[in-house]
C-alpha cells in the first residue's frame, strides 16, 4: 500500500509540474457573448523590460508571424496614430474565412495602445492593450470588444473564437519571449 500511495503522489507531482511548465507565460484568456458581443480579455507575462515590450507590441508588421494573420501592413503614421491594414484568416467548420480590416492604433509609449476598426468585415472591434511592469517581466493585458458581421450563428463563432485565442496568445508571449529588434537598442 506505501508503494501505491508514493507512485500516486508522484503521479500528481509530474503532472501538476506538467500543468505549470505548459503555461510558461501565465497566459489567461476569457471570452463571453453579451448582446450579440464578444468581450474577450487575455493576459500573459514575458520575463522583459517594458520598453521591450512596447516595441514588440507596436511591431504591427511583425504580427504576420503570429498564426492567423495573413498581412499587416502599416498604412499610416501621423504622430501617436498609427492606421494597419490586416487581413485574418479562421478556420470555421472547415471553411476558411477571411477578414480584412483597417484598424486605427493610438500609442502611450511603454504604457498602452488603444484601437479601434475603422474600416473592415466586424462590425466592431475596439480595444485596448496595456502594459504592467512587475519585477523582472511585463504583463501584457488585451482587452476587446468584437461584434461579427456574420450569418455564422453566434454560439458557433463564440466556440471558434475560444479556441483559437488561447494558441495565439501563447505564440505571442512565446514571441514576445524571443523578440530581437533595432528599436531594442534604444530601452538599454
Amino acid at each position: 500500500m506505501k508503494w501505491f500511495l508514493t507512485l500516486a503522489l508522484a503521479f500528481f507531482i509530474s503532472q501538476s509540474f506538467a500543468q505549470e511548465n505548459s503555461n510558461p507565460f501565465d497566459v489567461r484568456v476569457n471570452v463571453t457573448l453579451v448582446d450579440g458581443r464578444f468581450h474577450a480579455q487575455a493576459s500573459y507575462s514575458v520575463p522583459m523590460n517594458i520598453c521591450n515590450a512596447y516595441a514588440f507590441i507596436t511591431d504591427y508588421e511583425g504580427s504576420k508571424n503570429i498564426p492567423g494573420i495573413i498581412e499587416a501592413r502599416v498604412i499610416s503614421r501621423a504622430g501617436n496614430r498609427v492606421r494597419v491594414y490586416r487581413v485574418i484568416e479562421e478556420q470555421i467548420l472547415f471553411f476558411p474565412i477571411e477578414m480584412k480590416s483597417t484598424v486605427e492604433y493610438t500609442e502611450l509609449p511603454n504604457r498602452s495602445l488603444t484601437f479601434e476598426q475603422i474600416s473592415g468585415d466586424n462590425r466592431l472591434y475596439k480595444g485596448t492593450w496595456k502594459l504592467l511592469e512587475e519585477k523582472d517581466k511585463t504583463v501584457f493585458k488585451y482587452d476587446a470588444q468584437i461584434e461579427p458581421n456574420s450569418i455564422i450563428p453566434s454560439a458557433i463563432i463564440e466556440y471558434f473564437i475560444k479556441n483559437s485565442m488561447r494558441g495565439r496568445f501563447e505564440s505571442m508571449a512565446q514571441r514576445a519571449s524571443q523578440y530581437k529588434s533595432i528599436e531594442v537598442v534604444a530601452c538599454k
